[in-house]
This record gives structure tokens, sequence and C-alpha cells, in this order.
């Protein structure tokens, strides 16, 4: 095992040249200095510097060492900011970037949960497309990601983060919103909000539909919006049926805006994924937040009691 602080002399020495330089800088004597290089060397098998008059230089073993030798110091700061972090509240800030829309509408309440509990950390919410979301995780630029599947890659792991039902919703003034019930094949006739091709929601209710034998071509598209809130509102204005979130629609049922209508045999579970890179340094934030979602206390805004860990 290399001794670090060895490994902080040879830095010193290198970056100035001057065993009497490194020796007042690290508050060692000149002797000092000079015996601990001499260990370095011998640990390693290879000599470091060459000495001159004009003072030391480098060796191509030296210079080799150098950037690794940094990069190691740098670990060790960040280890004992980390061990020194676990006496104290979660400090920080934290990325999550989103690529889902349902996602969006429990992440800023469960965020802000978060914030309250720990306040030293700040949340920045981010959007993102399904393709970019890996991308973002594995370069650094968020900690953690949701998704509305599972991601194939090795570098990350999942774990559940919610289920959520996809619902026909319907205006208020519809005749359907006095039925308990509708047939499946009832909906080939009604004008019809739909999703963009991306979108998961989309892909769900597709799939669904086609077990009754009913496929895009058999629907009576009105019109295609890109986002839940927009089809929700389109439909509370009184014209047109959709399939959204039951989560996302949750708030504008519940103020009777629009109603939610059972279709016989109709049944989609989807569920919701937080993602983080596999193996990276320790992040208290991030660390704190993966198993902060899963407090009992959160179980009303999940809607649900509880979720198993899931690894990619």
């Amino acid at each position: 095992m290399v001794d670090i602080q060895k490994v902080e002399t040879f830095i010193c020495a290198a970056e100035s040249s001057s065993l009497s330089d490194a020796a007042k800088l690290l508050h060692l004597s000149q002797p000092g200095v000079s015996h601990q290089i001499k260990l370095l060397e011998q640990e390693l098998g290879v000599q470091l510097f060459t000495r001159s008059n004009i003072g030391l230089h480098l060796t191509e073993a030296g210079q080799l060492l150098l950037p690794w030798a940094r990069h190691l110091l740098h670990d060790m700061d960040d280890l004992k900011e980390m061990m020194a972090s676990l006496q104290e509240a979660a400090v920080g800030e934290l990325n999550i970037v989103c690529s889902t829309s349902i996602g969006k509408y429990v992440l800023p309440q469960l965020a802000t949960r978060f914030c309250l509990m720990y306040p030293k950390v700040k949340i920045h919410l981010l959007s993102c497309s399904p393709e970019t979301i890996a991308l973002n995780l594995l370069a650094g630029i968020a900690q953690l990601g949701v998704v509305s599947a599972e991601v194939n890659d090795k570098g990350l792991e999942s774990q559940e983060f919610f289920r959520d039902s996809i619902g026909l919703i319907v205006p208020v003034n519809h005749p359907w919103a006095m039925r308990p019930s509708i047939e499946p094949s009832e909906i080939v006739n009604e004008p019809l909000y739909i999703r963009e091709e991306t979108s998961g929601t989309r892909w769900a209710m597709l799939t669904e539909l086609s077990k009754f034998d009913i496929s895009l071509e058999d629907l009576n598209i009105f019109m295609e919006i890109a986002n839940a809130e927009g089809i929700m509102e389109a439909v509370a204005t009184g014209y047109g049926i959709s399939f959204v979130s039951c989560l996302a629609s949750k708030h504008l049922r519940a103020l009777r805006q629009i109603i939610s209508v059972s279709v016989e045999g109709f049944n989609v579970q989807r569920i919701t994924y937080m993602v983080r890179k596999r193996i990276s340094p320790p992040h208290r934030p991030r660390d704190v937040f993966w198993g902060f979602i899963h407090t009992p206390e959160n179980a009303d805004l999940l809607g649900q009691s509880g979720a198993g860990v899931i690894y990619a």
C-alpha cells in the first residue's frame, strides 16, 4: 500500500521543482522530504526525479505518476467529505431528470417534502427525452432519473418508483358520465384526443385495445396532443374523450371538471422507475432521496403502500 503522505510529498516536490520549497510548504525538513520520495521510489520500483544544481526534474515515470497522484488525493478528499457528511444532515444539490409525464406530477410534491425534511439540499427537477436520460446520468449531469420503462444499461440501476393506471376520461356533460361502465367497442365512434407517437400512454392504450381487436385505424382520432395537461383541459371544455394517467387526472376529477369512466375488461397498470448510476462516488442527497421515496409517509403521493426494489 502506497502511503498517502508520500504521494502528497511527491506532488508538492513535483509542483515546486525544489526539495527545500516542498519542505517549507509541508512543514517538514528537507532531509525528511528527500527520505519520503526515496521510499516512494523504492515502493514503486522506479526513479521519479532527476536532481541537478537548478532543482528537480520529473522522469518519464514521474510524469506518468503525477496526474494519477493528484486524482488519488482528490478521491481521498471526497472520501473524507463523505464520511464527515454522515455526521450531519444531507447537504448539497440534487439534479433529477424526468422523461415521463406522470413523473412531473409526483416529483414536485415529493421533492417539496424532501426539502422540508432536509432544508440544506437544493433540488433541481429537469425535463429530458427518454433517449437522453441515460446519457445525463452517466455523464453526471443528473444524479437521479425518472423513466416509464426499465433501462437496459449495465451502468445504471433502477428501483420501482410508483405504479399508475391508464383510464378513460370524458366531459362532465357526456352521456357516459352517468353510466357505471361502457364496452370497448363503443370507443371507436367517439372523437378521441391521443398522445404523440413516442408517448408511453399511447403505446399502453393501443396495446390494451388490441386485445379487443381495436387498432389505431379503427379509432376516430380528433386531435393529437403532446402532453397530458393539454388533453385533460381539452376534454374539460366539453368535447371528445381520451385515455390518460389516473394520477395525472386526479386533480381535475376531484374538481368534477372531467369524469372517469370504466371500460369493461380494460386494465392498464404502468410502472414508473427511478434510476441512478450503478457505480459512482458517494453523493449524500442522492442516496438519501433514493431511500426517502418509499417511506410510509409518502404512500399517499405514490398511490400505494410501498414498492420493492428492482435492479436493472
